[in-house]
């Protein structure tokens, strides 16, 4: 019987770069050479007769059930006959790469004294003459003895920048459980933590790993080189872009002489990839600094097609079918300027006319700094309500600040004009717009969050011309998210939208700017935009709002979502609800089908379970989640 079996010996000295290609146990180079050795040698022996597809089973006498499933997960040799292998030459070649891979898994648990054993037919896979191999193999079976699980005696990492922004693993000590991922951590923190002291061409000097089998203790050493502390040089371009070079130089904001940290240059790519106009952007440091202690760095960066064309679509039984679509330039003239029109038209097949909008967009990336960006917009937009119509015009100007990669904020000043026909008449609204916006998206996820929150305020102040009265609409819009199990399989959702208009009453403003409940962006299971206050004898939007959602997503097969939710709508002609403000609910089921790239289909089934309606059932589809 042929084992094998990991060399006891007293001292493993792993070469520099130990944790780039988690192996400690550099003595075991042999093993790879074999495999190497045995791929080639087999793919030169095209003799081999062909054979029945093999059974192949894995046993780790002494290993918990976590261990097992890494390694079944692991192994090439089950991977194969689940396939249904039958070739002599693909199975041993397999069972070869497995000796490796096997024991790289155990290091990475822990165990640096396991023994593998691969029999083929009865044969040790490792015995097998490669030039002659058998003509068919009927059993594999694989058997892995892990041996002890390691601890470290001896666990230092020096030298060391201070203050530290990076901490050093926990595990990274005397007594805890040794691993090569462990190893790793504590190497790669220790480098990050001179690359933010300004040492970017930091690395691992040296290393001295000792396992005592004995013992079962592993004795680490690691050294840092720290290198010179430099400062940003040049940025340089690797490639040609549709975009201007001084445009993307703009839009990098490259910290020219500022002492490196890498925050600083991951903002620079940032910047670039946020702009929409490139598919990936990469920036390299040189080789080399400079003599005056800078250090030059080259970005590589590949244009993206500069048209996009986008469509959308929602049905549900009481808004109809609603369609949208986007056209974007996204290079418009030559320093990453966005042009962006949209398109919307909804109400179809529904009791009320067609409602429609156009708008266009032009935004321009760093027109006051790197993370400023300048926009115009101007928009057109008919509606046929349930309580209202209305044609309206926009135009305004604004800028953009992004703060973060997950907060931004917007303010804009533009001219509105709106003629609407609501219970009290038909009347013209001017005045000037403010609009101030800040967004923070903290979400794992913006198309299928499962943990998180996002938070969206809006600011409107409207000042009347031409007796048209001033006042203030404020708008809030948060929600959070929570996986329960720690498996991401049963989330739980929650939204809370509020809206207060300050100032006139509501017979004094445009009833574009009042709130109304119901439909699939506040309660399903109401009809579109059914709920608000009584008015002159018919009903008119309110100037205090909330609507409250939650739902329980249960994911039941890899693509299919199981949904519950329920939803609460409040409006009141005050600008704030309170306990005697109008209500109504809803309640239903959804069914989510995951659709790679896209999102979610959406389906759900709602039914009113307050307020006065008729209505029954409502259903809605779409694309996307809720929220």
């Amino acid at each position: 019987m042929s084992l094998y079996r990991v060399q006891r010996r007293r001292t493993l000295h792993s070469p520099k770069h130990l944790w780039s290609d988690g192996a400690i146990a550099a003595r075991q180079g042999w093993v790879r050479t074999l495999c190497s050795l045995a791929v080639a040698a087999l793919l030169l022996c095209g003799g081999a007769g062909k054979a029945l597809a093999a059974e192949a089973r894995l046993d780790a006498p002494g290993s918990d059930g976590d261990l097992r499933d890494r390694l079944r997960a692991a192994s090439a040799t089950l991977s194969a006959s689940a396939r249904g292998e039958t070739g002599v030459q693909p199975l041993l070649a397999a069972a070869l790469s497995d000796y490796r891979t096997l024991v790289q898994v155990l290091y990475d648990q822990g165990y640096f004294s396991p023994v593998v054993q691969i029999r083929m037919d009865g044969r040790e896979a490792a015995s097998i003459q490669l030039l002659n191999p058998p003509r068919s193999i009927d059993q594999i079976a694989i058997t892995v003895r892990p041996g002890r699980q390691f601890t470290f005696g001896r666990a230092e990492i020096a030298p060391l920048p201070s203050p530290q922004e990076v901490d050093i693993p926990e595990a990274f000590a005397s007594g805890r459980t040794a691993t090569t991922a462990v190893l790793r951590d504590a190497a790669n923190a220790g480098v990050e933590n001179w690359r933010y002291a300004g040492h970017p061409q930091a690395d691992v000097g040296g290393q001295s790993i000792t396992a005592n089998h004995v013992e079962a203790r592993l004795n680490a050493s690691l050294r840092l080189a720290p290198g010179p502390r430099l400062r940003f040089g040049q940025l340089k371009l690797a490639s040609a872009s549709a975009v201007r070079p001084d445009a993307i130089q703009r839009i990098a904001g490259f910290p020219t002489g500022e002492v490196f940290h890498p925050d600083l240059l991951s903002q620079s790519a940032t910047r670039l990839r946020r702009t929409g106009s490139f598919a990936s952007v990469t920036i390299r440091p040189e080789e080399r600094a400079n003599p005056d202690g800078t250090l030059d760095y080259v970005a590589t960066i590949e244009d993206l097609p500069p048209r996009r064309l986008t469509f959308g679509a929602e049905i549900s039984s009481s808004d109809g079918l609603e369609i949208s679509g986007t056209w974007t330039h996204r290079n418009l003239f030559g320093g990453a300027e966005r042009l962006r029109f949209e398109t919307r038209l909804s109400g179809i097949g529904s009791a009320n006319d067609l409602d429609g909008r156009i708008a266009v967009r032009l935004d321009r990336p760093a027109a006051f700094g790197p993370d400023d960006s300048q926009f115009y917009l101007l928009e057109a937009e008919k509606l046929d309500e349930e309580h209202y119509t209305a044609t309206q015009g926009y135009g305004a100007f604004g800028v953009r600040r992004v703060y973060s990669d997950k907060l931004f904020g917007e303010a804009a000043l533009g001219f509105a004009s709106t003629l609407a026909e609501d219970v009290y008449g038909k009347r013209r609204f001017k005045f000037l717009l403010g609009r101030v916006r800040v967004e923070y998206d903290g979400r794992d996820s913006s198309l299928s969050a499962t943990s998180g929150y996002y938070l969206d305020a809006r600011v409107l102040p409207f000042i009347g011309v031409d007796g048209t009265k001033s006042g203030v609409q404020l708008r809030f819009d948060g929600r959070a998210y929570r996986s329960l199990g720690g498996s991401d399989r049963i989330v739980l959702a929650g939204r809370m939208q509020l809206g207060s208009v300050i100032g006139p009453s509501v017979s004094e403003v445009s009833p574009t700017l009042l709130f109304y409940s119901g439909g699939a962006g506040s309660v399903r299971g109401q009809e579109f935009q059914s709920l608000g206050v009584p008015a002159a004898g018919g009903i008119s939007g309110g100037r205090g709002y909330l609507a409250l959602s939650g739902e329980i997503r249960a994911r039941v097969a890899e693509k299919i979502t199981l949904v519950g939710f329920y939803d609460v709508g409040f409006v009141d002609s005050e600008s704030f609800v309170s306990s005697d403000s109008a209500r109504h609910a809803g309640a239903g089921v959804g069914l989510r089908y995951d659709v790679t790239g896209i999102g979610a289909i959406r389906l759900d089934l709602a039914y009113p379970v307050n307020g006065d309606t008729e209505d029954g059932l409502q259903f809605y589809i779409g694309i996307g989640q809720a929220f």
